[in-house]
């Protein structure tokens, strides 16, 4: 059960440049912000904390195509499309992680290069659950890293999204971060266990 347990609420990179119109939209990835709304609201009013990552690129990044890599510009510091989503809930005491911030330096995962493990040892957090964008890419990396560094990792399946850029992608996500140990819930299954 959730409620024996001190769990945070990671939501995942769900950025302008990440939903539909963004340059680098996900289709329908702003519709699971009604339910990633809910889920926040329910984690602060029961005092647990609410850690939002985002992507935050300088504009020579190494992972866009004009640098050789294979992504679209996307969430460049400072520009419109690095913004979280206009319709995300942001409480006024929740945290706000930037990765990928260096040129020559990919980050999928809010662990890498952050400051996320201090922050969740502080808060003697044991268990993580992950919301947002993307299911096969810094969804699956910041589960898979919050296994490695011995969390319990929860993956809400109704409140993320994926990229797919190859057919099947968002299957083979799901099975390898469930053949990792994470464990799957709806957001029904939050609601009853962390519903006052």
């Amino acid at each position: 059960m959730i409620r024996q347990t001190k769990c945070a609420l990671i939501v995942v990179d769900l950025q302008i440049d990440f939903c539909p119109g963004g340059t680098l939209g996900i289709s329908a990835g702003d519709s699971i912000i009604p339910v990633i709304n809910d889920l926040i609201d329910i984690f602060h009013t029961n005092g647990l904390p609410v850690i939002f990552s985002r992507d935050f690129h300088p504009a020579d990044h190494m992972s866009f195509t004009d640098q050789g890599g294979i992504w679209p510009t996307h969430c460049v510091k400072g520009t419109k499309g690095s913004d979280f989503h206009p319709l995300l809930t942001i409480p006024s005491d929740a945290r706000v992680i930037s990765k990928a911030t260096e040129k020559n330096k990919e980050a999928y995962s809010a662990f890498d290069g952050t400051e996320l493990t201090q922050i969740l040892g502080d808060e003697k957090i044991t268990c993580i659950m992950i919301c947002g964008l993307a299911t096969d890419y810094c969804v699956k990396a910041t589960a898979l890293d919050g296994i490695d560094e011995g969390f319990r990792v929860i993956v809400v399946k109704d409140a993320v999204r994926g990229v797919e850029v190859s057919e099947g992608d968002i299957n083979k996500a799901f099975d390898q971060m469930k053949n990792a140990g994470v464990t799957e819930y709806s957001s029904a299954d939050v609601k009853r266990n962390l519903s006052s």
